[in-house]
This record gives structure tokens, sequence and C-alpha cells, in this order.
């Protein structure tokens, strides 16, 4: 017998749902971006575009739970969730408006492989998401938890390669701050994606 993690009359297991897929859309789309950049590219105002529903969807999640009397767990987790999860979103947005704004012509090695690993740890956490409405499947859930942990530390390594050539290659500072940002943020939004991961193995923790 499955169990039913979030309240189906409240709809919020299908906003979550909804929520980890426009996580994915939106580093797919990134990493899409990055491999015909263009800075005029049409890819930048999709990704923008889920942005903007991410923050409806959380918008949403927020107003159901303050509308819940009785939840069927912590309050504290799922407003967690739900604003961690969309800070992927709205982080993955911020790398690609970065590259448009500081006109970068040539895309490094690093950045898409960044864009890559991101992308795995997006579709990481949409399973275990998945998974969340039946606990029985708590190992599961604990596994894709521990996936995103360790692409996170593949993250790591690929913005320390990517930052060790930039102070061997290019002389010009201003360059290596543009860099470092568009680096920072996009490995922050797999970081991001880890904070969730910890989210979810709190709760499975406290309810499997």
């Amino acid at each position: 017998m499955s169990f039913s993690l979030l309240p189906r009359e409240e709809k919020f297991f299908d906003l979550f749902e909804d929520q980890a897929e426009h996580i994915c859309k939106a580093a797919r789309i990134f990493k899409e971006l990055l491999g015909a950049w263009d800075p005029r590219s049409p890819l930048i105002d999709k990704i923008r575009d889920v942005e903007h529903e991410s923050d409806i969807i959380t918008h949403d999640i927020i107003d159901k739970l303050n509308r819940t009397f009785i939840t069927p767990f912590d309050r504290e987790d799922i407003h967690e969730l739900a604003t961690e999860m969309d800070d992927v979103v709205d982080l993955t947005q911020g790398a690609a408006a970065r590259l448009q704004l500081y006109k970068i012509d040539k895309i490094t090695e690093e950045l898409p492989q960044l864009a890559g690993v991101l992308l795995q740890a997006t579709e990481a956490l949409k399973n275990a998401i998945l998974s969340l409405t039946d606990m029985s499947k708590s190992r599961r859930i604990l596994d894709y938890c521990i996936e995103i942990n360790r692409l996170e530390n593949i993250g790591d390594q690929i913005q320390e390669t990517g930052m060790g050539k930039l102070f061997a290659d290019h002389p010009d500072p201003l360059q290596v701050i543009k860099w470092k940002e568009i680096y920072e943020i996009t490995e922050t939004a797999i970081d991001k994606c880890e904070d969730v991961a910890n989210t979810i193995e709190s709760i499975v923790v406290k309810h499997g």
C-alpha cells in the first residue's frame, strides 16, 4: 500500500512535480543555449519565461500552505522545499542573463560541462520528488539524493578547473571577474539542488 506524502486535496504534490519539471526544463534549455551560444538567442527569453512560471508555482505552494490548517509534515519543510526549488531556476536563469549582460562572445570548455552536471542533478531531483508519493521507496529516494551530492562534488571540481584556466589564460582582470561570477552562479545552482536533496532526506527520515 502506497503512502501519499502530500495531501492530494491541496494539490501540494502536483505543484512540486510541476516545479521539478520546470527545474529540469530550465537546465535543459541552458545546456542547449551553451551548445550554440548566441547572445541574441531566443533561448535566453525561454529560460526567463520558465523562471517566471516557477515563481508562480512557488507562490501557489506558499499560498496553499498558508490556507492549510493541518499539514502531513512540517510546514518548514514544505516552505523550504518550495523556495529552494525555485532558487535553482532563478540561478539557472541568472547564469544565462549574465552571459548576455556581459556580452560574452565565446563559451569556455568548462561552462557546458557545469551545465551538463546541473541538468543531471535536476533530473535526479525530479526523480526524488516523484518518488515521494510512495514512502516504501525511501531507499530509492535517498539514492537519488546521494547522486545529487556526488554531482555537486563534480561541479566543484569543474569550477576549480575553469577558474584555474582563467587565471592562467586571461590577464584581463575584467574577463576574470565576469567568468568568475558566471561560474559561481552556475555552480551555486548545483549547490541548491543539493540543498533540495538535503531537505528531501530530512522529510524521508521524519516520515519514512
